[in-house]
């Protein structure tokens, strides 16, 4: 593509940043534009959040339909850009050229998108790209040459936590001029309520009535949960288990657990899947949340949990620490014993600190503090830029001395 987006005007007022967000990845089931909102709601709450705080936001979302939306004061195209590498770009260039004034800044979801990173960068070489990721790993060494091109065009690469870059910043991958940010993948719409009357329409009970809201895989590791569940049960007699699930590749495995242990038969109640607004309900009728993760790009039901104002009992991973500050109890991850320990420790205070959990969920997560957040790191990306071309780019090099000076830097 051989026309190019306009560049910001110099002294345009930050007051009123205008900022594009563009999704690569396309949707495999080819819903039309309001189902994918309605399937997705994280891309209308991130946008809604940066809204709240003063950003204009246009949200360009890979589609198989074309559509115009607007949703939380933002606006949103879908339009079919992007796919696999074959469907090409230009309706993306030419979406992005009608935006009056022009975006000063293009937010980019993934980190698994170099090629049309690339692209976008090569059409508009005045505007700064922010990378955020959601849960990706380092690629494999015949990939990241081409992975180190693509970031290598951003300013700004987005975590979690700050932490989550380091293995990328180990292989070389992250450029020496871009700055990592720690910024949550996203908010919540959940509110803290009535304990007695949720459990009343849930039928959840227990002392304590214990949540868990994901899939049952090897990641977040069901099986290492029911064993510290078990050995808790010990102390805590009315202790009871509630689980919600989609996917659930170990679910046999699972229901042998629960089935072959005396102290989890009668204790653990498998939900499976329940429809979203429900979740809330549980969150209000349970004492604590639990899950057993080994990573996780964020963690959106402990986001949900935390707006509840439920004690969240999870594993001491880097974007948990992040999310639950000084509210969450954290236990070493594929640790029986530290879980029933800390879900011992956990229940004495559970009920008192549930107004604590919502208030650090109000400080840190709400729209008004994403938003914050968002904004603050667009208008320093901003402020830093240096325009494409200048000499000033890391593509290539991969040896250590490139590695230490990528050494992960976070920035508030």
């Amino acid at each position: 593509m051989t026309a190019r987006l306009h560049e910001p005007q110099a002294r345009r007022s930050l007051e009123r940043v205008h900022v594009a967000h563009i999704g690569f990845f396309n949707d495999p089931r080819r819903r039309a534009p309001d189902a994918l909102l309605d399937s997705w709601p994280t891309l209308v709450d991130v946008a809604e959040a940066a809204a709240r705080a003063a950003v204009r936001v246009s949200v360009v979302q890979a589609c198989a339909r074309v559509g115009q939306l607007r949703r939380g004061g933002a606006d949103f195209y879908f339009l079919p850009f992007g796919e696999a590498d074959v469907t090409p770009l230009q309706p993306l260039g030419e979406r992005l050229r009608t935006l009056v004034p022009g975006p000063q800044l293009l937010h980019v979801h993934g980190l698994g998108f170099a090629r049309q990173v690339l692209a976008l960068a090569a059409m508009a070489p005045g505007i700064p790209i922010v990378l955020q990721d959601h849960a990706s790993r380092p690629p494999p060494i015949w990939r990241r040459r081409m992975w180190r091109r693509g970031l290598a065009a951003a300013d700004g690469i987005a975590f979690c936590a700050a932490e989550q870059a380091q293995p990328f910043a180990d292989v070389g991958l992250l450029p020496t001029h871009a700055r990592v940010y720690a910024i949550p993948e996203s908010t919540c719409r959940f509110t803290s309520g009535d304990c007695a009357a949720a459990r009343r329409l849930t039928g959840v009970h227990g002392d304590p009535a214990i949540l868990w809201v994901g899939h049952l895989d090897t990641n977040k590791d069901p099986l290492t949960v029911l064993e510290g569940v078990s050995l808790a049960a010990r102390d805590l007699p009315q202790l009871r288990l509630f689980c919600c699930f989609v996917a659930a590749p170990l679910l046999r495995d699972v229901e042998k657990r629960i089935a072959g242990d005396p102290q989890l038969r009668d204790r653990v109640r498998l939900l499976g899947r329940v429809p979203h607004e429900h979740i809330e309900h549980l969150m209000r009728a349970a004492d604590l949340f639990v899950l057993g993760s080994h990573r996780e790009g964020s963690g959106y039901s402990v986001i949900e949990a935390l707006a509840c104002g439920l004690p969240p009992v999870i594993t001491d991973i880097p974007s948990f620490r992040a999310l639950t500050g000084t509210v969450g109890r954290l236990w070493r991850c594929g640790d029986a014993s530290a879980l029933a320990a800390a879900l011992r420790a956990a229940v004495c205070a559970a009920a008192a600190r549930r107004r604590e959990v919502r208030a650090h969920f109000d400080r840190e997560l709400s729209f008004d503090a994403l938003g914050s957040k968002l904004a603050a790191m667009y208008r320093d990306v901003i402020a830093r830029h240096v325009p494409r071309g200048t000499g000033t780019r890391v593509h290539d090099a991969q040896d250590e001395s490139h590695r230490s000076a990528c050494r992960v830097q976070p920035q508030p």
